[in-house]
């Protein structure tokens, strides 16, 4: 596993998570003279990009977010989206949460999935982050966070070999395993089976660097080629034109990790047969987690990095729904599998400590007394770093 996986990971699914709030909220969009004090504006819609992009990019949090380390559960994962989605006026109660994380996580499953080479996987990442600078045009304070964000993706990934790429693709693609979540969308351009799995296309560039397939080359021990041998693929493959750029602004050539929403097509989830039946390493969101103590301290860092902004005056904030009606949104809760349920931990330990016992019980043990501190992971108390959100 890869010790460099998480930014990646963290940053793409944030950017797709932009994108369908984008499109949601542009779909909800009432004009601001016509808006009932309940109903979304074009001005809520660039508030709440605002807020998230801004907390998203905080630069306390992506110091934390850069240190070498594993990945966590997608539980854990999720519990970090669910608070950075309210990092705003804008307000999801579960079965939104739960179809805006699946999604995010489908999306980009298949971005990996299609990467010609591994370290496209780079261009993928900076695919969102230009889609995430056109929503912050109009505000150059974040727009140097993003930009910040960029030049440090360059300088801690643009010196990695190739093998150390496809140690973090081979990483994500382990993250994603077992996650066959079907997509409406996916579905309808044929890149998706009914059963949740995708579609691997046999045509279009190969990997930058590389010949197009149907010739094997023989060499004698000098090295000198003695024949060639041609054979067919079975595809309609074409030389890639040419290399994407990794610099901060260029063409990056390839396509994915763009905004798949720019078109105004519903996009719904389904849960597939295949999903039901899961692998046991699904049942982390079920069975006690051995590695709870170090996933929330996880947490509490990340979080601790966060500036959260609370709805101000006496509205709770706006309610957005990612279904299309209220009646699909309660169905979708009711018919979601327990596996794929996740119970996103509230960070307000002083109430949760009633309806969460294994909680409790974890965070009482790593309460510290007046002791000298001797490394972050172990003698941050954890407690004081939640309540001090």
């Amino acid at each position: 596993m890869s010790v460099r996986t998480l930014p990646l990971l963290f940053l793409n699914l944030g950017g797709e998570m932009l994108y369908i709030l984008d499109q949601r909220l542009r779909a909800q969009n009432i004009p601001g003279d016509k808006a009932r004090k309940d109903e979304w504006t074009e001005v809520d819609r660039k508030r709440v990009l605002h807020d998230i992009i801004s907390t998203m990019f905080n630069r306390k949090f992506m110091e934390e977010l850069f240190k070498p380390q594993e990945l966590y559960s997608k539980k854990a994962l999720r519990t970090v989206y669910d608070r950075l989605a309210h990092a705003s006026i804008m307000r999801l109660n579960q079965a939104s949460m739960d179809k805006l994380y699946d999604l995010m996580t489908m999306a980009f499953k298949h971005q990996v999935l299609l990467c010609p080479r591994p370290k496209d996987v780079l261009l993928v990442t900076f695919n969102h982050l230009d889609a995430i600078k056109g929503f912050i045009q109009d505000s150059p304070a974040i727009l140097h966070q993003v930009e910040e964000i960029f030049r440090q993706l360059t300088e801690t990934y643009g010196g990695l070999s190739a093998g150390e790429f496809q140690l973090i693709r081979q990483t994500l693609l382990t993250f994603f395993q077992d996650l066959h979540i079907r997509v409406s969308l996916f579905l309808k351009d044929k890149v998706q089976n009914s059963n949740g799995r995708f579609v691997l296309p046999v045509s279009g560039p190969v990997p930058w660097g590389t010949e197009v397939p149907g010739l094997i080359r023989m060499f004698d021990s000098k090295g000198k080629e003695v024949k060639k041998v041609e054979f067919k693929h079975g595809g309609n493959y074409v030389t890639a034109p040419k290399e994407g750029s990794f610099e901060l602004y260029g063409d990056r050539v390839l396509k994915l990790g763009t905004n798949m929403y720019s078109m105004n097509r519903p996009v719904e989830t389904h849960m597939s047969g295949a999903s039901k039946n899961l692998a046991p390493r699904t049942q982390e969101n079920i069975a006690p987690n051995p590695l709870a103590k170090e996933e929330l301290n996880f947490l509490a860092r990340l979080m601790g990095g966060m500036e959260i902004k609370k709805p101000s005056g006496p509205e709770p904030g706006f309610r957005l729904n990612l279904f299309t009606t209220d009646e699909e949104e309660e169905q979708a809760a009711l018919t979601r599998p327990e596996e794929l349920s996740y119970e996103v931990i509230n960070i307000q330990a002083t109430q949760d400590q009633q309806r969460n016992e294994e909680l409790a019980r974890i965070m009482g043990e790593l309460e510290v007394t007046d002791q000298p501190r001797q490394s972050a992971s172990k003698g941050d108390d954890l407690l004081a770093m939640m309540d001090g959100l």
